[in-house]
């Protein structure tokens, strides 16, 4: 039965139906991804659970029309003293802001600064359907109006409303992201294949499964409630290059192979699906399950973010069996031009580099395998350095966008927290007793006088440090529990500085119970796919231990290479997740073909044997994968330069050190015990097995 359904990509009619059918799905999909943009929820209380303290009280303070909307703060400055005339132009300009669509109630201001160099006027702006989109335009006319006739004087936007437009314009390198994503693709197929032609089925496969995931995840965030934002999507668009071509390079792999063993192209792709396609399925449902675990996260952006991923596994997967065979044996042996696998032809047998590695660490594997280890726990001690305790706005780019300019003059000539509040919301009769509470607050500067309305009490507190930085963060902590002390008062604080500190309390509670539960799961499915469980506890360690090097490497770089301020507080996660399933995914690869030839040979040759026939595809896997990731650098985002970094080093690590070295001198030296309790751990080797390195014929050959 599964020879049967491996075959029907590859049948003579089949091929056709199988490429009719991805055209015909490809027309409403790319209609479909094209519409990922107007489901995507931008704004920080979106991607809050719903029983967040922050979240209930933007539902509570929807009455007093201040929920939905979001602060712009503009600021002018002049460096020599701002003059009447800047005074007049601000107050015009406050006047024009009413009059832009998404403007509501009256500005605030404008207010000249004490040392009288800067203005500053607070317009609330209102949080709509349209999201982030909505508040870039508003911010763009404000921008039109506040630029024209400066005279010098300089604008900025900043505050909430100008960091979620300058976060729209970094995403708006998406394009960019994709383009660099695919030529990374295209650069490293070519140096793996030499091939000018082949690259293109990939790059086809892949950008297939993109749209088509994209579609799907449009319809199941427009009508299942999935989360989705402008981060799902270019973490989705690095994930499905880098995975589909990944399953699409073993696959090809496979298939050269059998084109020198059969000379029907269609019975070559029908064997290289059956050999390879097991060990591509059980890669792809690791991954895929891994990150549906993110679903048990608190944090909406983070439970969108899994399933989201999925899709695109699972669609990649879905391409990688169907769509990649089918115009492989349509476009026949030329295109592997200008090195074609001709029938009874075969492969140059030379010693590679694998071959040298493996004979290396065959000599002395249980000293290789301890110094690794050594090694590896030295790089990890770095991720103690780790600073993932949130950002503040300004320091979320790499580069330096108007609203982080703008923030810095504020602080410089304004008290660091005006223009953005904290809001506590409470029952009306205790409004006096939270409002003392409040005041006596350290690191809450004033409290306004409380509005009340249906019996319901909003109160106002100005922090003295900014909104998005540690220190008022701190404050809200202190301030929640200084209101929450009042009896009957049923007072909660909420806004901006409140968003901040719950996403980042939900991200620590999101690792703390989903990595443990990841590691399970990885493990029973490794039990389940390779019958054993030495195996798969020692390939678990390897991974973990790839991961904590990643991440201490990575956190080094963070500190005192690219200087950043710290990292999302839901990094460690996600970096966790990626590089565990991914990890595994290469180890997958390899020691399904050293199982496969263990049977035949014994553990000590199927090692070496594994690592030689699956070395060079697993490693231009690596570097594909790696590739793709780098290029989110290309993203003006701390964030996403952050993920990049760690994920594309911990693959390499993991290809490079992890997989070729580290788990075969596993292998080598803990032997049959590998497989226990299964069968195979009672089969010795074979009495012809080599002492020192592989004797490898080229039957043996493949992926």
């Amino acid at each position: 039965m599964m020879r049967k359904l491996t075959s029907l990509p590859s049948g003579r009619v089949a091929k056709w139906v199988i490429l009719a059918l991805w055209v015909a799905l490809l027309i409403p999909a790319l209609m479909l991804a094209g519409k990922l943009g107007d489901v995507q929820e931008n704004d920080s209380a979106a991607w809050l659970p719903g029983d967040a303290e922050s979240t209930v009280v933007v539902e509570r303070a929807m009455k007093f029309q201040a929920a939905d909307t979001v602060p712009a703060i503009v600021v002018y400055d002049r460096p020599e003293g701002v003059t009447a005339a800047d005074m007049a132009k601000a107050q015009a300009d406050a006047e024009a802001f009413k009059g832009v669509d998404m403007v509501v109630g009256q500005p605030q201001g404008p207010l000249k600064s004490q040392d009288g160099k800067a203005i500053q006027t607070v317009v609330q702006v209102r949080n709509g359907d349209s999201g982030w989109e909505g508040i870039h335009e508003v911010v763009g006319e404000m921008t039109e109006v506040g630029e024209k006739n400066a005279d010098g004087l300089g604008f900025h936007v900043t505050g909430p409303a100008g960091y979620a437009s300058d976060s729209i314009t970094a995403f708006s390198g998406e394009g960019v992201l994709t383009a660099i994503t695919a030529l990374v693709v295209v650069v490293i197929l070519l140096l793996t294949y030499r091939s000018p032609l082949l690259p293109l089925l990939p790059l086809l496969t892949a950008g297939s499964a993109l749209v088509t995931a994209q579609a799907v995840i449009y319809l199941l965030a427009k009508h299942a409630g999935l989360v989705a934002n402008t981060q799902t999507n270019f973490i989705l668009t690095v994930l499905v290059f880098g995975a589909a071509t990944d399953y699409a390079l073993l696959l090809t792999s496979r298939y050269r192979e059998e084109l020198r063993r059969h000379e029907d192209r269609h019975e070559a792709m029908a064997e290289a699906l059956h050999r390879s396609g097991p060990a591509i399925v059980a890669s792809a449902a690791t991954v895929a399950v891994s990150l549906m675990l993110l679903m048990l996260a608190t944090l909406n952006s983070t439970q969108g973010l899994g399933p989201a991923c999925a899709v695109g596994i699972l669609v990649g997967l879905l391409a990688t069996v169907t769509l990649m065979p089918a115009l492989l044996v349509i476009c026949d042996r030329w295109i592997f031009w200008p090195v074609k696998p001709s029938y009874g032809s075969s492969e140059v047998t030379k010693e590679s580099v694998w071959d040298r590695v493996g004979t290396a660490v065959s000599r002395r594997p249980r000293i290789v395998w301890i110094g690794t280890t050594l090694l590896l726990a030295v790089m990890a001690i770095g991720a103690f350095g780790l600073k993932a305790d949130g950002l503040s706005n300004k320091d979320q780019f790499t580069n330096k966008p108007q609203m982080a300019v703008g923030e810095e003059i504020q602080a410089e000539h304004f008290p660091a927290g005006s223009g953005d509040p904290v809001y506590v919301v409470a029952e009306a009769s205790s409004a006096e007793q939270v409002s003392t509470a409040l005041s006596g607050v350290p690191g809450i500067a004033n409290v306004s006088p409380p509005t009340v309305k249906d019996g319901q009490a909003l109160i106002l507190g100005e922090l003295e440090d900014a909104p998005s930085s540690t220190a008022a963060l701190g404050t809200v902590e202190k301030a929640r529990t200084a209101v929450h002390a009042v009896e009957g008062a049923d007072a909660q604080v909420g806004g901006n500085t409140a968003i901040m500190l719950d996403t980042r309390e939900a991200a620590s509670r999101d690792s703390k119970v989903i990595i443990p539960i990841v590691l399970v799961v990885v493990f029973l499915i490794l039990a389940a796919l390779l019958r054993a469980i030495v195996a798969p506890l020692l390939l678990m360690a390897t991974v973990v231990l790839s991961f904590g090097a990643a991440l201490g490497v990575s956190s080094l770089m963070f500190n005192h290479v690219f200087g950043f301020a710290g990292a999302d507080a839901s990094f460690p996660l996600l970096t966790f997740v990626f590089l565990v399933a991914l990890g595994i995914d290469y180890n997958i690869f390899l020691v399904t073909r050293v199982r496969e030839e263990a049977l035949l040979h014994g553990t000590r040759r199927g090692a070496l044997t594994g690592l030689s026939t699956t070395g060079g595809v697993i490693t231009s896997a690596g570097l594909v994968l790696a590739g793709t990731f780098a290029a989110m650098a290309s993203l003006p985002l701390v964030f996403a330069a952050e993920l990049g970094f760690a994920v594309a080093f911990g693959v390499l690590l993991d290809t490079m050190i992890v997989r070729s070295v580290l788990v075969t001198a596993l292998t080598l030296d803990v032997d049959r015990w590998m497989w226990w309790p299964s069968k195979l751990f009672k089969q010795r080797d074979t009495p012809e097995s080599p002492a020192g390195g592989p004797d490898l014929e080229p039957a043996l050959r493949g992926t």
